[in-house]
């Protein structure tokens, strides 16, 4: 059987994809070693310039270091630079999303392949394992109907659309009955799961919660307008992961109008202030150095930040990328000046984290992921990463901490 190895780049959902992937060969054999494999699926990300240039980087590695091996391009990639990649033979295969599962007949192609399929598929696979995982992730959703001026997502996932109720939650089943007790949805756009099959967010998660074996669920990043009285009713539910992800993008009105976003800072401080009351951590995506953020733009910006209850940030030093609004804008911001705006503003937040972290030291439920030569590594129910040292291997196990050091880059235990 030929071997099988893949790489994944980019969020949450292409993990998904990737598993998706795996659990689809039925005449291969998986590897773990890109070096001893016949093929090598890339499964992409171009959500921004970097993205792009890791990919193709990655790919340029393997056909020098394995150059027998052949490279088949998937992910979001595919759609935005595979046709350039197949035309240039830097790769033997281009799939797009709608393909994966049918990824084992693909494979068995001997001629070189281009097949792009579309936009509009939704997978019905049921996955009941995650290979090297503790934790799962569950696809809920694919696509996007916003239309941020910045963002090529939606050209490369289409629009939105939801898995049915019922796929979701057999996975979840399955998956519970194997062992998985924290369970992370994830999609393009999570927060608009179920406006296509008159459900919601906060009826999916009450049926998930009531599977025997879940213990925990995690949210991935929701949209301030998607979260409604009916999600804000489940924030002290046991279950519920004390932590979310809400994408805000900017706190200054003038970036978020440039932005086409749907929020503003009136109503998203408020709506943090309300979770931040329920004891959450609050995470958000932050872009810095889009066209138009001059100065006093910054430093509004900046004065809003430092009044939100925020305690995660993945910041982004914006990218442009063709064919979108932003792409044209100006006056564009310089390279060195976005840089030091991105520093400015991870600090800040790493500071924030690391108050919220040790007035919230104890009754950590952590589930330890891996671990190496007596020392593993989890998450809290906040998000916060915490590194455990044992004698005992507590592989995929979950402990309660409650003597934890807070340092300013983790949280430490001993047990």
């Amino acid at each position: 059987m030929k071997k099988v190895f893949f790489k994944t780049f980019g969020c949450r959902t292409n993990q998904f994809d990737t598993q998706v992937m795996m659990s689809k060969l039925k005449e291969f054999e998986l590897s773990t070693d890109e070096m001893n494999s016949d093929i090598i699926v890339v499964n992409s990300c171009t959500v921004t310039n970097g993205a792009d240039s890791s990919v193709r980087n990655y790919i340029s590695s393997m056909k020098r270091k394995n150059p027998d091996a052949k490279v088949i391009l998937a992910g979001c990639g595919s759609h935005s630079k595979g046709e350039a990649l197949f035309e240039d033979n830097k790769v033997f295969g281009v799939m797009g999303h709608s393909e994966k599962e049918n990824i084992n007949e693909i494979l068995k192609r001997e001629t070189r392949f281009y097949e792009i399929g579309d936009l509009e598929h939704i997978d019905s696979t049921i996955v009941e394992e995650f290979v090297g995982k503790s934790r799962a992730f569950i696809k809920i959703q694919e696509g996007c109907d916003f239309a941020c001026s910045y963002c090529i997502i939606p050209a490369v996932r289409g629009g939105a659309r939801s898995h049915r109720e019922e796929i979701v939650l057999e996975q979840i089943r399955k998956l519970a009955a194997n062992g998985f007790g924290e369970f992370i949805l994830t999609g393009t756009n999570v927060g608009s799961y179920g406006k296509d099959h008159e459900t919601s967010m906060a009826k999916l998660l009450k049926k998930m919660s009531m599977i025997r074996g879940v213990r925990r669920i995690r949210i991935g990043s929701l949209e301030p307008i998607q979260i409604d009285n009916e999600f804000m009713e489940l924030l002290d539910e046991p279950w519920m992961a004390k932590h979310l992800h809400i994408a805000l993008q900017h706190t200054s009105d003038k970036m978020l109008e440039l932005m086409n976003r749907r929020n503003r800072f009136e109503t998203d401080i408020m709506l943090f202030n309300k979770i931040a009351e329920h004891g959450y951590a609050l995470g958000t995506d932050y872009i810095v150095g889009h066209p138009g953020e001059d100065e006093k733009a910054w430093e509004e910006a900046m004065a809003r930040v430092r009044e939100l209850p925020l305690t995660h940030v993945h910041a982004f030093s914006y990218s442009k990328r063709d064919n979108t609004a932003s792409a044209t804008m100006k006056p564009e911001v310089r390279g060195n000046i976005a840089k030091e705006r991105h520093r400015e503003l991870t600090e800040l937040v790493k500071a924030k984290n690391y108050a919220f972290r040790r007035s919230h030291n104890s009754n950590l439920e952590v589930l330890l992921e891996n671990g190496k030569d007596g020392v593993f590594y989890g998450f809290d129910q906040y998000f916060n990463k915490v590194e455990v040292r044992s004698d005992e291997d507590l592989s995929s196990n979950w402990v309660l901490l409650n003597d934890v050091e807070v340092e300013p880059d983790v949280n430490r235990a001993k047990l």
